[in-house]
């Protein structure tokens, strides 16, 4: 069934979203997805800054940013600054470093709890996609597009995907928090 296939992407989108969400939540150990979401002022421009230089992490707990143009390093350091990351950058004139500290016991379960919630919104975006489906598939059956036998077929077909998919953003969250929990 081709509407199935549709919402069954629309489902999995939400699933990539939230991992991608889980990669900028650091975890104690240097990754450097938590600089995705932060830009950098280049010539007037917001870039992000993979697209300004090299990211590296030579140790488990530090990042190195190395811009390809020197004059960009206070641009780098500024808008790691004013971002949520909650580091400070040190820059020795050529390469800004980040050194990122050990979370303590609080700060693991604020993480904790973050995660939590963003999996708690997925489940929610995926309920939704199971509703408009099944809308629609109503639609379907009204307009004589779908006989009632289908009609059924196709709303159990929708709950069995969203019971595995709520199963998959649980399996993610349990996931990262241990990861984060981990010491």
């Amino acid at each position: 069934m081709d509407e199935l296939k549709k919402y069954e992407d629309k489902m999995n989108k939400t699933l990539e979203v939230l991992k991608e969400e889980f990669g900028t939540i650091r975890a104690g150990r240097a990754n450097p997805h938590v600089l995705d979401k932060i830009k950098v002022d280049y010539y007037g421009s917001p870039t992000p800054i993979q697209q300004v230089g090299n990211i590296s992490v030579p140790e488990a707990r530090m990042i190195v940013i190395q811009p390809w143009d020197k004059s960009l390093l206070k641009a780098v350091e500024k808008a790691i600054l004013t971002s949520e990351l909650g580091i400070n950058p040190t820059n020795d004139g050529s390469v800004i470093r980040l050194v990122f500290p050990e979370l303590t016991e609080d700060r693991r379960k604020e993480l904790s709890k973050e995660v939590k919630k963003k999996g708690d919104q997925a489940k929610v975006a995926i309920r939704n996609i199971r509703r408009d489906a099944n809308e629609a598939f109503k639609k379907m059956e009204k307009g004589g597009d779908m006989s009632e036998d289908d009609l059924e077929l196709a709303t159990n077909k929708m709950q069995k995907l969203t019971d595995k998919m709520i199963e998959k953003v649980d399996q993610a969250v349990e996931v990262k928090t241990k990861e984060i929990m981990t010491v």
